[in-house]
């Protein structure tokens, strides 16, 4: 075992955050990187820095236990026999555990340690829906009605309801739900528009708003711009021509409420979303925290996720805790087990015959948080990861999980934390380590993957026309 003193990096990588559409909702607290560094005040303590191992043989350096740089030192393992060291320092800044496919252990430092794990909690909600659902499962919308209708005129004489906990409905979804209402041959609903209550749309957490938004994107008189453009996205994405000559739309002559689905209601028709394996892909890819919220519900919310955590992983029950399915506040895990959760989601994967990059961010490919990450260096492509932001809680958090790859030919798994200091030094601090774990085994290499567009991921939807959805029937007593 070899102890190593602290380094310093200089590096100036920015890691900035995708503007692209469905980036809303993302991390929280982004922190931009400063202009210019600002001065540090000359009776301020060195904060402690990232240890990165060097390819050197260095003599061991006895360190006083109990001291700060001791807690901050790497523990570099040259083999799989290795004693675990809780060191639970409040100034810990930082906690590492990266091990091998097989589960040896290459470096630790706070393994033990509970660290807030920011947006990271997103791999253990995913890890959740997978085994609760299977990425093939789709969420539906459903549209019912109480009325009658004349095919003659296109007219709806009654209301129409719509039902569905979609987490990833959107504008150009409700323009291909009025062309097919059209293709059944209602144009016009005499009625009312009712929205169950668990209904959203464009990552609106309100079923008013959703409603009002849905109501409006069918009617083509009344739809926005934003609506349009984004439906003629999804037409292209799919190469749909015959869509982009045609203008869907429905008019409903009432009003807007919200209520659930009446007993005796009939089923006109059901939107299926992108399998579950796309909206995670472009979950992940944004950091989606409303996208996550909604995941998040279906399995259990928080105390859900915080129990299966403990069961399925024998994670201990003081060192989780989850105020959210987002990563959004107060969380806790340590690296230990936030290695465990994403070994756990790779062998989910696996079992469908997945990879992690069908539905992680491959750093300098996909759009989002890691876009600009890598992308400028030979490390693009050979890294997938999840990151994690809070750019005020916990005096500043930062998490990077994921995976690399290497010229050996070796993949990495690894999981680094950071708290209390600049996350965009944080962010330097993880590059820097990633590429002196890839350095020390001949350099980075790029995983096998070809790129898809996100927005044909949301575009692959499904409908069935007068067939009632499994589990999405809302009784008038809910």
């Amino acid at each position: 075992m070899l102890r190593l003193k602290n380094s310093v990096f200089v590096i100036a990588l920015l890691a900035a955050l995708s503007n692209g559409a469905g980036a809303q909702q993302r991390e929280d607290d982004y922190v931009p990187a400063p202009l210019q560094p600002s001065p540090t005040p000359v009776a301020a303590p060195a904060r402690p820095r990232l240890v990165v191992p060097t390819l050197m043989t260095m003599p061991s350096v006895p360190a006083t236990k109990g001291t700060e740089s001791d807690a901050n030192d790497f523990r570099v393992l040259s083999t799989s026999t290795y004693t675990p060291t809780p060191t639970p320092a409040p100034y810990l800044h930082q906690g590492v555990y990266v091990t091998t496919l097989d589960g040896r252990v290459v470096m630790e430092q706070g393994a033990g340690e509970a660290f807030n794990p920011a947006s990271a909690v997103k791999l253990a909600t995913a890890l959740k829906s997978l085994r609760d659902f299977g990425p093939e499962y789709r969420f539906s919308t459903v549209i019912w009605t109480t009325g009658v209708f004349n095919k003659e005129t296109g007219t709806l004489t009654g209301d129409i309801m719509v039902s569905g906990r979609d987490p990833s409905l959107h504008s150009e979804h409700a323009v291909d739900i009025a062309r097919e209402l059209n293709r059944l041959g209602i144009k016009t609903v005499t009625g009312d528009l009712y929205v169950s209550p668990g209904f959203t749309m464009n990552f609106s957490s309100t079923a008013r708003y959703s409603g009002e938004g849905f109501y409006d994107t069918l009617d083509s008189t009344r739809r926005p711009a934003a609506a349009t453009r984004a439906w003629f996205d999804a037409l292209l994405a799919r190469k749909d021509q015959a869509g982009l000559a045609s203008s869907p739309s429905v008019s409903v002559m009432g009003a807007v409420y919200v209520a659930p689905v009446p007993a005796g209601a009939r089923v006109l028709l059901t939107h299926r979303s992108s399998a579950l394996t796309d909206l995670l892909k472009v979950l992940l890819c944004y950091s989606n925290n409303f996208m996550a919220e909604r995941l998040g519900e279906s399995v259990g919310g928080p105390t859900g996720l915080r129990q299966f955590l403990i069961e399925e992983f024998d994670v201990p029950e003081w060192e989780v805790r989850l105020a959210s399915a987002s990563g959004l506040g107060i969380n806790r895990l340590s690296p230990r087990s936030m290695m465990k959760v994403y070994a756990g989601l790779r062998k989910e994967l696996a079992k469908h015959g997945l990879e992690p990059s069908d539905i992680l961010p491959v750093a300098g490919v996909d759009p989002g948080t890691l876009q600009k990450r890598y992308a400028a260096s030979a490390a693009r492509g050979s890294i997938i990861g999840k990151t994690g932001t809070l750019g005020r809680t916990d005096g500043g958090a930062s998490a990077l999980v994921g995976e690399l790859r290497t010229q050996s030919g070796e993949t990495l798994l690894f999981v680094i934390f950071n708290r209390r200091g600049s996350v965009y030094r944080f962010r330097q601090d993880q590059d820097a380590l990633v590429r002196s774990l890839q350095f020390a085994r001949g350099g980075p290499a790029p995983f096998a993957y070809v790129p898809h567009t996100l927005a044909m991921r949301l575009a692959d939807t499904e409908f069935n026309a007068r067939t009632k959805a499994k589990g999405e029937y809302e009784s008038i007593s809910n």
